[in-house]
């Protein structure tokens, strides 16, 4: 869970640190005092955009730091090379040049990188997101993540690419005459010129290789003959082949009288041998060292050829040869590209076949899921005061897609009597931010997230729905962290931690505090909440019975 955040120089918030505890946290305050400022903090931490107008004025950069407790060990750290703790630290640093610095548990990790690990940590649900379920193509996914299809989808789509392959593949080769016939006028040509050139691998370099020694052969035989000398000695003069073993003798009697001279001996003479190894090798490559014009000439010319060839088909030899057998294969393609459409057409009948066993597999599954989650939802609608809902989603079959071979929509009725018809044409704001809540407790109990966050989700919910909306998160509370920015006094009053978010003027600048309330305090913040700035005796007395006082 998240149990501190550090917030320093976002917008109106100087510096401030924010306890959080499991179970049920509201945010509350007047309209711009800062709630949604908080909520940016922690979506940056997450890994999501930030943006430099979120640095204070007259600060160079911001910074936000989260401590999250109870961390399951996650793959993502072993994936990314990070230390593994419970206690898991996030820092983020935002920098007016745009340079942002992520650090997860003091290594450093990109915004891409830290965005994976943010989302298996907590769930922003935002007073906008209601907008998705308007939109057809996300049904699907809302459906496929409360599903347990994985496999099913894997299948599927293994089965799919393979189709959209040989598609593709048959497109390629239905060409129009005109172009089938310059495309092989075109590899002919191209097929002739290098076959007639008769490369071999390797080939480039060899002869690179070799022009470079005919180009200096009068300064390699000078540097030979005058290391052959050195080696072997000349007529006024010992070489060091020579002196060695001049050296090596002497050593030799030396050591007859003390043993300290015969590893020196060894030494001196295992010299000897490289030496004269040595000085063979040479006189051998001067006495093989042979030149001519003639040589240097033809060499010349064969690497022209080979160049003008490098100029339109690959940089060495085996490009060259690797675009010939390319070439070949084209050609013989489109000379035989009949008994290969006609080879190409019966195995994508086969692909698709298998397509849409596989895509009616997941149809199947997706439609069971479909009646699962239905009654789910209608569960929850009952009790967020919405027991007469009518809710299901409406199948229809389509071509094969990368997500399969139907397309799902949400219908509803909120009245009982009425036809079900698309959502976005019947729900209400109120009703709409009670059916997305619904929505995302039943998505919720599937995945492994333990904090979610509500930014006024119960935006045009008030009364009975409001109480039924603050027992519905309340509850959802009891097994999962929750932080909710709120206007409702019903759903401020169930909280388990009350921070008040406030915001002052100070040497004419505007600072915002956050502040955990203590009995006497979220009593009065609930009077305002009720009342509005004109708090009375009355509304003190409301807010203290929402409370349970006793």
């Amino acid at each position: 869970m998240l149990s501190l955040l550090h917030i320093e120089n976002i917008a109106v918030i100087d510096r401030a640190d924010i306890s959080f505890d499991q179970g049920f946290n509201v945010l509350t305050g007047e309209t711009g005092a800062g709630k949604s400022i908080v909520i940016d903090a922690i979506s940056a931490i997450l890994g999501e955009r930030a943006y430099r107008d979120m640095i204070r004025t007259g600060t160079n950069k911001a910074s936000v730091r989260a401590i999250f407790t109870d961390v399951p060990q996650l793959s993502w750290f072993a994936d990314n090379g990070v230390d593994y703790d419970p206690e898991t630290v996030i820092q983020r640093e935002i920098h007016l040049d745009g340079k942002n610095v992520c650090r997860v548990n003091g290594s450093l990790v990109s915004v891409s990188i830290l965005r994976k690990l943010g989302m298996q940590l907590i769930n922003i649900h935002g007073q906008h997101d209601s907008a998705t379920l308007f939109d057809e193509d996300n049904h699907l996914t809302f459906l496929d993540a409360f599903g347990d299809n994985e496999s099913l989808r894997a299948a599927y789509t293994e089965k799919y690419e393979s189709v959209a392959k040989l598609r593709r593949e048959i497109d390629k080769m239905t060409m129009d005459e005109g172009e089938k016939l310059r495309r092989m006028e075109t590899l002919r040509y191209q097929i002739a010129e290098i076959e007639k050139a008769e490369l071999e691998a390797g080939e480039d370099e060899a002869l690179e290789e070799r022009r470079k020694i005919l180009q200096n052969a009068e300064k390699l035989s000078n540097g030979m003959d005058t290391a052959v000398e050195c080696l072997y000695g000349g007529d006024e003069s010992d070489g060091a082949s020579g002196l060695l073993a001049q050296a090596e003798y002497a050593l030799a009697r030396l050591a007859k009288f003390s043993d300290s001279f015969a590893s020196l001996h060894d030494r001196v003479s295992d010299l000897m041998y490289q030496v004269q190894d040595v000085a063979e090798e040479v006189r051998d490559a001067r006495d093989d060292l042979s030149y001519s014009a003639d040589e240097l000439e033809q060499i010349e010319s064969r690497l022209d050829v080979i160049h003008k060839l490098r100029r339109k088909y690959g940089v060495t030899c085996e490009d060259i040869l690797a675009y010939l057998d390319k070439a070949k294969k084209e050609l013989d393609d489109i000379e035989f590209a009949d008994d290969h459409l006609e080879h190409l057409k019966k195995k994508l009948k086969k692909a698709e076949k298998e397509a849409w066993d596989a895509a009616k597999e997941l149809r199947k599954n997706r439609q069971e899921t479909a009646v699962t989650m239905a009654d789910r939802i209608l569960t929850e609608l009952a009790q967020l005061d919405m027991p007469r809902v009518q809710f299901a989603c409406q199948f229809t079959e389509t071509d094969l897609t990368a997500a399969g071979a139907d397309t799902v929509s949400f219908y509803m009725s909120a009245n009982a009597g009425e036809a079900l018809k698309p959502m976005s044409k019947v729900a209400s704001g109120g009703e709409l931010a009670r059916i997305m809540l619904a929505m995302k407790n039943v998505l919720a109990e599937k995945d492994q997230v333990n904090t979610l966050i509500f930014d006024e989700v119960d935006t045009g919910v008030s009364g009975r729905a409001a109480q039924k909306v603050a027992e519905k998160l309340r509850s959802v509370a009891a097994h999962k962290q929750v932080l909710c920015v709120t206007h409702l006094p019903q759903l401020a009053a169930l909280a388990n931690t009350h921070l008040l978010i406030a915001k002052s003027e100070r040497d004419g600048r505007t600072y915002t505090s956050v502040t955990p309330l203590d009995i006497e305090g979220r009593k009065k913040e609930l009077a305002r909440i009720i009342g509005g700035t004109n708090i009375t005796a009355t509304t003190l007395k409301s807010a203290e019975e929402m409370l349970r006082i006793e």
